[in-house]
């Protein structure tokens, strides 16, 4: 075979393949498990074609016992397989008694394994009924590479292969797999095997079967594929919306990808343990409780955003990464990033009142934090073994891809964009591809040079800084103003950065009443002719707010913006706020330009934009000493509470669907930063009254008055949050309350909440509550005391690939340097198995928090001093 090769030389995931001597095409898959021992049997019967004349036959299986293999060469006789597993390398390597021709043969293996706990590969998750009584479900995740853990098989994502799955199960329990049940017959010792029907090729990492006792809704009918919700008993209350948004998702993907839906029924599965959202299994998709049942009147927008976000992002990975897959785990991002910026879309359509574009400014955001570090990393990098491929699923695959993404959709048109990605899918449907296949099917339908700009955006890390300047000389062209760019950073490094140096930018300016013009703007300043005055008519650079950059405006184009923000769209809006934040944290420029946009927004009604300005007086709080805490309380009562008196705690007839949002952001702010008696005195009464059945809590408000509760409360409190998370009436309330213990103040009621994220909280949950007690910025350093002393045990709870979302915390463990130094010194003498990359981009945020933290103990005093005389004179 001739080797892959790259860019550069050899392919470095070369040495971690398997041989392509064997090519699978058909697994006919038995599996019996035992939920009572937590084992399983099992035995696969793998369709293969041999290559060339070999002597050995290598395939992957992991933490399995091999008990007989043999192979059946066609028109040959049996032969049995002597079999050597390697558990370090994961590989079964099969020897024949005499050597393979090549030709059709077909492997059978005997096997049997371990029902986990660790959520990955085939795993037990439970759940307690109303009467109290537990019961168990074994259900799969395989993505990235532990299929190989519940049968020996071909893992990798370019041995696709059609699957054929049967599963034995006791009487009582249901079973769910990829393709629809074809037959379900009693066995003789008791029990029924449910044979499913064959899928079509696919890779490895999307098979499913699940297996527990496990109701569906009645199949809806959606173009001729049945589409169901599967759950546990008693919460068949919760399945009208996920079916309404996945029914919604079917069709806008169907019609958008101008190809049929290529499975033959669609199965949403809630598991009650689940490490991710969700997994895209063809056919069979499983998901976190919390982001598939849901009741709209018990649901926040918020809430239900996410619910109606994953379950399109999950369907639309059914064509792009399922029916099109990529060749190796270094294009795992684009499978992810395409499926959120499909999500978007869907979203936007089923609910465009969301305004999704909008908020997805908040993670795109979010992303960009993450970018502007010296430790970031290419959104695409070579990948060798693949435990390399874990650390791709972060805000960079997921925001900054996506972001990306929509940046080229805005600057090609939606319809050139379209029909690039229809000649890719239809070009490549069943097989495997390289990031490069996508951007020359979209070049070639839109003609515009789309490798070169992509290339530059995902194959080096970082974004660039575009500044507004005007044009120089006495009499400069009328509507011109000289764009330029320069990498951003929040802080400068004498040692290795992953920021690149420049990029191609897909820019869309206008002036404020103007029409758009675009430019690809290259390393050298540009001059770009907007229209209008340009010493009188404000500019926008980014128009529309869907380019992954920032923008630094020259101060008298950055005056013009200030007084005309009602001119601004809102995603406009949210940009120039967060564009102004980032350079505060960076320390290129001082609180005060920021301060002043966020009280001219006292009209404001969007919350995404003041989310912009909630998340920065957050950090003040947790940043600056405590002479100044009362301070930063001062400012956000006066900033905020005339806000909150204009919205009132109930919502009037007829109030927009994003406002309800905002109130709850405004609530939490004054009650929990702002310190407000009045809104603290109010959330206690409504909580308590809520208590007494006298009033139910708006579920749009409800988070937001439990953080406050929680915040000012006590002992009393924490057990009656305590009380419904035990006893939720839906996963939402269940998360909410969890969440809401790690708010208290008091030492003991943190050490209490640490207490369950040790023992009782899911592992899929706990890493989530010590993040938000390292948040907590009175109990943050005994918070992350304990995780010193209990490492060990935390490592071993907790899935593997989403710990290091644990550390993010110790973010806002800013104000003690010698604190922070020890934090790094600690991590860096602990590293994790799996995503270190983020580690090291947590402990490099510290630092830049510590920095600012340092630079507020100047500033904050009289800068906020200066604010609080302003809002006071109004």
């Amino acid at each position: 075979m001739t080797e892959t090769t790259v860019a550069g030389g050899a392919d470095p995931s070369a040495q971690y393949r398997l041989p392509y001597t064997v090519e699978p095409r058909r697994y006919a898959l038995r599996l019996t498990p035992d939920l009572d021992a937590a084992t399983f049997s099992g035995e696969v019967h793998i369709e293969v074609l041999v290559h060339e004349a070999l002597s050995t036959i290598v395939l992957h299986a992991a933490e399995l016992t091999v008990d007989n293999a043999w192979i059946e060469p066609g028109g040959g006789e049996q032969q049995t397989l002597a079999v050597d597993l390697d558990p370090s390398s994961e590989r079964l390597v099969l020897t024949p008694e005499a050597s393979l021709t090549p030709g059709p043969g077909v492997i059978s293996i005997e096997f049997s394994g371990i029902l986990n706990d660790q959520l990955h590969g085939f795993y037990r998750s439970a759940f307690t009924d109303d009467e109290g009584v537990t019961h168990t479900i074994a259900t799969t995740q395989f993505e990235a590479t532990d299929a190989r853990r519940a049968f020996p098989c071909f893992d990798e994502p370019d041995r696709k292969a059609v699957f054929s799955v049967t599963l034995d199960v006791p009487d009582g329990l249901s079973a769910y797999s990829n393709g629809p049940e074809v037959d379900d017959s009693p066995l003789p010792q008791g029990g029924r095997r449910v044979r499913f029907g064959d899928t079509i090729p696919m890779s490895t990492y999307l098979v499913a079967f699940v297996v527990g006792p496990l109701v569906a809704t009645d199949p809806v009918d959606v173009r001729g594929t049945p589409v169901r919700i599967v759950h546990v008993p008693g919460k068949g209350d919760l399945t009208a919306f996920a079916l309404d948004a996945a029914a919604h998702s079917l069709e806008f993907f169907v019609d958008w990808f101008g190809i049929d839906y290529p499975a033959e029924k669609l199965d949403l599965v809630a598991i009650p343990d689940f490490a991710f959202g969700a997994m895209e299994n063809l056919g069979c998709v499983t998901f976190r409780e919390a982001v598939l049942l849901v009741d709209p009147d018990r649901a926040s927008r918020l809430e239900l955003e996410r619910v109606a976000d994953v379950i399109s992002h999950e369907i639309a990975h059914m064509w792009f990464g399922d029916l099109v897959t990529m060749r190796w785990w270094n294009g795992i991002w684009l499978n992810e990033a395409f499926a959120t910026l499909m999500e978007l879309l869907c979203v936007d359509h089923f609910r465009p009142q969301w305004q999704r574009w909008v908020s997805f400014g908040v993670t795109r955001d979010a992303a960009m934090v993450t970018d502007g570090l010296h430790a970031t990393r290419p959104v695409e990098y070579p990948v060798g073994p693949p435990e390399e491929a874990q650390g791709m699923f972060d805000v960079l695959t997921y925001q900054k891809g996506a972001g990306v993404l929509r940046m080229l959709e805005r600057y090609l048109g939606t319809e050139r964009f379209r029909a690039g990605v229809r000649r890719y899918l239809e070009a490549h449907r069943f097989g495997n591809t390289e990031t490069a296949d996508l951007w020359d099917a979209i070049e070639a339908a839109s003609g515009e040079p789309v490798r070169d700009i992509m290339d530059s955006w995902i194959l080096q890390g970082g974004f660039p800084l575009v500044s507004v300047g005007s044009a120089d000389g006495p009499t400069p062209p009328a509507g011109t103003v000289v764009l330029s760019q320069e990498p951003f950073h929040y802080a400068t490094t004498e040692g290795p950065s992953a920021i690149g140096s420049a990029w191609k930018v897909p820019v869309i300016a206008r002036a404020i009443d103007g029409d758009e013009t675009r430019c690809l703007l290259g390393s050298d300043p540009e001059p770009v002719n907007v229209g209008g005055d340009p010493h009188g008519n404000a500019v926008v650079v980014n128009a529309g707010g869907s380019g992954f950059y920032r923008v630094r405006y020259a101060p008298e184009h950055h005056r013009r913006l200030a007084s005309r923000l009602d001119a601004l769209d809102l995603l406009e809006r949210f940009n120039l706020l967060g564009d102004s934040w980032a350079v505060v944290v960076a320390q290129r420029s001082g609180p005060e330009d920021f301060l002043l946009l966020a009280e001219a927004l006292h009209n404001e009604d969007d919350p995404d934009i003041w989310a912009q300005v909630t998340g920065a007086l957050s950090l003040l709080h947790r940043a600056v000493d405590d002479d100044a805490r009362p301070l930063v309380a001062s400012y956000t009562r006066a900033l905020l509470g005339p806000v909150l008196g204009r919205l009132g705690w109930e919502a009037p007839p007829g109030e927009g669907p994003r406002t309800p949002t905002l109130r709850a952001q405004v609530v939490a702010a004054l009650g929990t930063v702002g310190r407000d008696p009045e809104v603290q005195t109010e959330a206690h009464r409504l909580h308590d009254a809520a208590q007494r059945g006298e009033v139910a809590l708006d579920p749009d408000l409800a988070s937001a008055i439990l953080g406050v509760v929680g915040a000012s409360g006590g002992p009393e409190d924490f057990g009656t949050f305590l009380e419904h998370y035990r006893r939720p009436a839906t996963p939402q309330e269940e998360m909410r309350y969890l969440y809401a213990l790690t708010g208290f103040a008091d030492h003991s009621l943190a050490a209490r909440a640490f207490e369950l994220a040790m023992t009782e909280v899911r592992s899929q949950d706990s890493p989530f509550v010590i993040q938000l007690l390292l948040n907590n910025r009175d109990n943050g350093p005994s918070t992350w005391a304990r995780v010193v002393e209990h490492w060990d045990g935390l490592v071993a709870r907790i899935p593997s690939n989403i710990l290091p979302r644990m550390l993010g915390g110790v973010t806002s463990l800013c104000r003690d340097p010698q604190l922070a130094r020890d934090i790094t010194a600690f991590v860096h003498a602990h590293p994790l198995a799996v995503g270190q990359r983020t580690v090291d981009q947590t402990l490099e945020r510290l630092e830049i928090n510590v920095s600012f933290a340092a630079s507020l103990r100047e500033t904050a005093v009289p800068v906020l001093s200066a604010g609080l005389q302003r809002l006071e004179k109004r």
